[in-house]
C-alpha cells in the first residue's frame, strides 16, 4: 500500500513522538516543573489528545472516526491499555507514583480526540486539536513562564501560532479566491488566529494569569511570520501565464 505524504508525515511525527512521551513520562519530574507550579492532569489530557490524533491519522489519514467500525475501538483500547502501563510503570520511577486521576486524565484526552475526530477530518481536526494544546499549555502553569523559562517560553509563543496559522490557512485555502496572495487572502489568513490569540488572552486573564506582553508580540510575530511564509510559497509556486 502507497502511503500519501500527509500520512508518512503524521507516521512519522508519531514515531518521534510516543517514544519521546515515553521517555518524559519515566524519568524524576524536573525541579522546573515544580518551580512552575504546573498542573500535570492537563499535561495528561495533553499529551494523551496528542498521541491520539497521531495515531489515528497515521492509521486512517482520509477517514473521520465511525464508531460503529472496529478500528475506533481498537485505537481506544490500545491507548486504555498503554495508560494503564504507563502509570504501573510510573510507580518504580523516583518521585513519580501510580495515580488513578493521572490515568483519567489520559482517558479523557484520548476520548476527546476520538469524538473531535468523529466530527472533522484531518485539517479541521488538527486545527481544533492546536487550538486545544495552545490554550491547555498557556494556561497549564500558575508561574510566569516567562521569568522561569524565558527561551523556552518565547519559542513556543512563536512557533505555537505560527503553525496554528500554518494550518488555518490550509484549511481556508480551497476556498479563497483568488487563490494568490491578495489583500482579502492576507486578512482571512489573519483574522483567525489574532482573534484566537485575544480570546486565549482573555481567558489567561480571567484565569488569574498576568499579562505579558512580550508573550502576546512573539505570538503576533509568529502569527505574521507564519502568512509572509505561505505568501511567498504560495507565489513560488504559482504557475506562470
Amino acid at each position: 500500500m502507497t502511503l500519501s505524504q500527509q500520512q508518512k508525515l503524521t507516521l512519522g511525527a508519531l514515531i518521534l513522538y510516543w517514544p519521546a512521551l515515553f521517555i518524559l513520562a519515566h524519568i524524576p519530574i524536573p525541579r522546573l516543573v515544580f518551580r512552575a507550579n504546573v498542573s500535570d492532569k492537563s499535561l495528561h489530557f495533553v499529551a494523551y489528545l496528542i498521541l491520539v490524533f497521531l495515531l489515528w491519522f497515521a492509521i486512517n489519514p482520509e477517514r473521520k472516526v465511525n464508531w460503529l467500525r472496529a478500528s475506533v475501538w481498537w485505537v481506544l483500547l490500545a491507548l486504555a491499555g498503554y495508560g494503564i502501563a504507563d502509570e504501573l510503570l510510573q510507580d518504580c520511577i523516583s518521585g513519580r507514583s501510580c495515580d488513578i486521576m493521572d490515568y483519567v486524565a489520559d482517558l479523557v484526552g484520548v476520548i476527546t480526540g476520538l469524538i473531535l475526530f468523529s466530527l472533522f477530518s484531518f485539517w479541521p481536526a488538527l486545527l481544533v486539536t492546536a487550538g486545544i494544546v495552545i490554550f491547555a499549555l498557556t494556561n497549564v502553569a500558575r508561574a510566569n513562564l516567562s521569568d522561569i523559562m524565558p527561551v523556552t517560553n518565547a519559542m513556543f509563543n512563536f512557533l505555537a501560532y505560527g503553525f496554528f496559522t500554518a494550518v488555518w490557512i490550509q484549511n481556508a485555502y480551497p476556498f479563497l479566491t483568488p487563490r494568490a496572495p491578495s489583500g482579502k487572502w492576507i486578512i482571512t489568513a489573519l483574522t483567525l488566529p489574532m482573534v484566537f490569540l485575544l480570546a486565549v488572552r482573555i481567558f489567561s486573564a480571567i484565569l488569574g494569569k498576568a499579562f505579558v506582553l512580550q508573550d502576546v508580540v512573539l505570538s503576533i510575530a509568529g502569527i505574521v511570520s507564519a502568512v509572509f511564509l505561505v505568501c511567498i510559497l504560495t507565489l513560488i509556486r504559482r504557475p506562470r501565464v
